[in-house]
């Protein structure tokens, strides 16, 4: 009788901004992983490491391999910059999980991520920020054919924070979805005997996360351009908050403009699902 999957959940936000999101009323982003993991696969293990903390210990050699996955959250750090040890560790670590043939999925930086420590490149999205919704990603034809999208529509919304972008593919990396936003919203990349499905947008991420994010950063955002205001940042929190509270607001749905692509788990998280499926079942049955 196999035992139960052991994940590594990697939270890539720095300490000095796990503290304001949390005060903000969000949840640090390792939790919300082992919340999605818990739900989609029912007694599994997770581990939460801080990488981007200068005493974080990364395992490797066999503590690596032990695990059946490894998860890549969202990140405030910019992936680019070169100079900055609490990204190039990260970096290099996700150079040792495609070594090691350890699966790995992730949202928003582990997009970036992926691409990346495979020799691909990320820079700033001319268009700023995308925040809130990413809307109508769309699916290519290697998308619809890929297994991260079974049971998912060919064009959905998904939730999403990010100002950095994929602007370059490595060798093995295989583009799955676009917006007008950004090119790469989803791409499978295989480097050195190991796999990585990223996407750029949340499946984490439910109306409270995006309320809170904006809280903590409503005045940069409405520098930005996100917002006309503080004052129309705050309207977007509180429709936000109030449609988290009440999913089933007729009236907040319609002015937000969203359906059943973030308001419902299994739908908004059905990648992870087929990750779970696909990529590690088989590691913990075999």
């Amino acid at each position: 009788m196999p035992g139960s999957a052991r994940f590594l959940v990697l939270d890539g936000y720095p300490a000095e901004h796990r503290g304001p999101l949390a005060a903000n009323g969000g949840t640090l982003a390792g939790d919300l992983y082992e919340r999605m993991l818990q739900s989609c696969l029912p007694g599994c293990d997770v581990d939460i490491l801080f990488p981007a903390d200068a005493d974080c210990a990364l395992p490797s050699g066999q503590a690596l391999h032990d695990y059946h996955g490894i998860c890549w959250t969202g990140s405030s750090l910019t992936i680019h910059d070169e100079a900055d040890d609490r990204v190039t560790r990260q970096i290099e670590f996700a150079k040792a999980g495609y070594e090691a043939a350890v699966p790995m999925f992730g949202s928003c930086w582990a997009a970036q991520m992926a691409v990346t420590a495979a020799g691909g490149k990320c820079a700033k999205n001319p268009k700023g920020r995308e925040f809130g919704l990413a809307r109508k990603i769309a699916l290519n034809s290697a998308g619809q054919d890929h297994p991260m999208f079974r049971g998912k529509k060919p064009v959905f919304d998904g939730f999403t924070s990010h100002e950095d972008e994929v602007a370059e593919l490595p060798e093995g990396a295989v583009l799955l979805a676009s917006n007008d936003f950004s090119r790469v919203q989803a791409v499978d990349v295989s480097h050195k005997g190991g796999s990585f499905w990223a996407v750029q947008y949340h499946p984490e991420y439910d109306f409270n996360e995006v309320a809170s994010l904006c809280r903590w950063r409503r005045e940069a955002l409405t520098k930005q351009g996100n917002f006309a205001s503080l004052e129309d940042a705050d309207q977007f929190i509180g429709k936000m908050q109030a449609l988290h509270e009440n999913p089933a607001s007729s009236h907040l749905r319609w002015q937000l403009g969203v359906d059943g692509d973030v308001l419902d788990d299994g739908i908004r998280q059905e990648e992870v699902r087929n990750w779970i499926e696909v990529k590690i079942l088989p590691r913990l049955n075999g």
